[in-house]
């Protein structure tokens, strides 16, 4: 059948882009390899460093995502407002990092919210006496 070969895009889930100077694959399927772009154009590029660090930045940006979601120090208003902004863009700026559907980005950004989750919203590293208060219901008299 016509346009149903195996060179087609949707069949083998990568697409060629145009860029003046070079042509680039964009995968649509996870991959496993350091040889990728994401956020900006040549980066991490085909270095074996460049990608280790663009991982570490990944797990650091999903980190500091959780860190802010769960911050008890900024107070009401303005500061407030300016945290969940800048945490809203960096979490779009993970989100887009693992559209690049490379294996080893989306396990660092898991990896990043997994450990800030854990160590900024589970009780795992909290004493007893960090916690707050129970809210106790004050026994009402019984008549009789």
């Amino acid at each position: 059948m016509s346009g149903m070969g195996g060179g087609s895009p949707a069949s083998n889930m990568t697409t060629m882009m145009q860029h003046p100077t070079k042509k680039m694959m964009m995968h649509m399927t996870f991959f496993w390899g350091k040889n990728m772009e994401m956020l900006f154009a040549g980066w991490p590029g085909s270095r074996t460093g460049m990608y280790a660090l663009a991982l570490v930045f990944i797990f650091f940006l999903a980190f500091l995502v959780e860190g802010l979601s769960h911050s008890r120090f900024v107070k009401p208003g303005l500061a407030q407002t300016l945290a969940h902004t800048v945490r809203v863009g960096l979490g779009y700026l993970v989100m887009l990092a693992v559209m690049s559907f490379n294996g080893g980005v989306f396990l660092a950004a898991v990896a990043g919210h997994s450990l800030g989750f854990l160590l900024f919203r589970s009780r795992v590293f909290k004493k007893p006496d960090d916690q707050p208060p129970a809210k106790t219901v004050a026994a009402l008299p019984l008549h009789h």
